[in-house]
């Protein structure tokens, strides 16, 4: 099972009573200072709670260091992005999450989208849109904030 596919499967539980959970993940992670900035230093804005998000699922896409995968992109799920997304071993529905869904997304997978986009291999929608407010500072290691802004959601 992909790695990625065997962190997210507890999620499952946890979007059925969000109730219980929300709460429980809020309180899960206090984020350092520099944690809490976005990609323009001002402070980091809540993405989602529901379905729970981020790599500590308490809302925010702010990526600590043992974050190896860097989820710190602010994203708002594509039925196209889901499915390139799982071409690429990482298949995201398995988890529940669908088009719509506001998810934490690790800045290499969201900038593979865009690179697939560039050669035109995908369409225009299989790069997810970004929430520039709620996208942590450490998605700028793999991506220009110019990038995200190119892509930035309608909020």
């Amino acid at each position: 099972m992909h790695l990625y596919v065997r962190r997210l499967t507890p999620l499952l539980s946890k979007i059925a009573n969000p109730k219980t959970t929300t709460r429980a993940m809020a309180t899960q992670h206090t984020p350092s200072s520099s944690d809490r900035l976005n990609i323009f230093s001002t402070p980091l804005r809540p993405h989602s709670l529901q379905p729970p998000t981020g790599y500590v699922r308490d809302g925010y896409c702010h990526a600590p260091a043992s974050d190896p995968g860097n989820h710190s992109v602010a994203a708002i799920l594509t039925p196209e992005f889901l499915e390139f997304s799982k071409s690429r071993g990482n298949d995201l529905t398995s988890i529940g999450l669908k088009g719509g869904c506001k998810w934490c997304l690790c800045v290499s997978r969201w900038k593979e989208a865009l690179l697939a986009h560039g050669r035109g291999e995908v369409g225009k929608d299989a790069v997810p849109r970004v929430v520039l407010g709620a996208t942590g500072r450490r998605a700028l290691e793999g991506c220009s904030v110019d990038e995200l802004v190119q892509w930035k959601a309608d909020e």
